[in-house]
């Protein structure tokens, strides 16, 4: 993180799932208390408020498990230009929205990777690896497809924007993966994408893995994007999500994590996405993400607040 300007930004994406709710998560993390856990670290913070999309196109595709792909394209054509736009001089801290807002954020943040001359690096945090295609998703739910969109994948053409600077798989790090569709499987192994599933995890733990990553990025002098889903998270601890699968990262991981990012100087833009407050259990899932967006920017773990329900 080269900047102490923190930027937030609402992105009331609910198009892209398979059920409502996670247009409300902007206003949760609000009301949970971001701007104010960022604020008491330091940082210069400014809510951005919402983006909002253009009208959304009448697009046809052959897939007729499509849904809302229309309402999916001006989103990411109207968050590629926000995150361009304010990744010059901030950490845009994208608040999401199902996890379809990133291929907003991730063509955006190619386009200023390119323009600084730095290659972009990600870290997806996620239970999903979110590689489907148009062609290949029986669900139709488009928060299955950003990561394929950004590394430029076929079959978004005349759809979605054109990529300024796709995204190179190589760049990409899954980690706490455990729920891939089989038409991913093979796309995912042969992209060159590193993944460390959940199991890989449990083996080996989650320090060397982030760790050799890490290095990676810097040694490129690279550009970090971290896109965080709530899913990434065992359901037990954040049961605010659509998309649960049991065996997720725990309390500590999840917080060893955010601290290894910050200690690492090297993050310059985050994603919160899936957040459904509707399932959420008294904001608790909210107020965990808070908890681990204000461990990246730099709390450290003895200096957590004690919290009651």
């Amino acid at each position: 993180m080269t900047t102490t300007r923190c930027l937030l930004l609402g992105a009331r994406v609910q198009e892209g799932a398979g059920r409502l709710g996670c247009d409300m998560g902007p206003s949760a993390y609000r009301a949970a208390g971001l701007a104010e856990a960022l604020a008491g670290l330091g940082l210069d913070v400014v809510d951005g408020g919402d983006v909002v999309p253009g009208p959304a196109a009448d697009l046809a595709h052959p897939n007729p498990a499509l849904r809302q792909l229309g309402a999916f394209a001006a989103w990411t054509e109207a968050l590629a230009g926000a995150a361009y736009a304010a990744s010059a001089d901030a950490v845009p801290v994208f608040l999401g929205g199902d996890h379809s807002l990133s291929a907003g954020t991730l063509a955006g943040l190619g386009r200023r990777a390119a323009a600084e001359e730095r290659p972009l690096f990600v870290l997806w945090l996620d239970a999903h690896a979110d590689f489907h295609t148009l062609d290949t998703t029986t669900s139709g739910n488009l928060h299955g497809v950003p990561l394929a969109y950004a590394t430029g994948r076929p079959g978004f053409a005349g759809l979605l924007p054109p990529l300024a600077a796709p995204l190179d798989p190589a760049h990409v790090c899954l980690m706490g993966t455990r729920s891939l569709d089989p038409a991913e499987r093979g796309p995912v192994t042969a992209s060159g994408m590193t993944v460390y599933d959940m199991r890989s995890i449990d083996e080996d733990g989650i320090v060397g893995p982030l760790r050799a990553f890490l290095e990676r990025v810097a040694a490129a002098g690279g550009r970090l994007h971290v896109s965080l889903d709530v899913d990434f998270l065992d359901p037990e601890i954040a049961p605010g999500v659509g998309t649960t699968v049991p065996g997720g990262a725990t309390f500590r991981e999840a917080h060893l994590v955010m601290e290894m990012l910050h200690d690492s100087g090297l993050v310059g833009s985050l994603d919160l996405v899936e957040l459904n407050p509707f399932l959420d259990e008294r904001g608790r899932t909210a107020l965990l993400m808070v908890d681990l967006a204000a461990s990246l920017m730099g709390r450290r773990v003895l200096d957590r607040p004690t919290r009651t329900y």
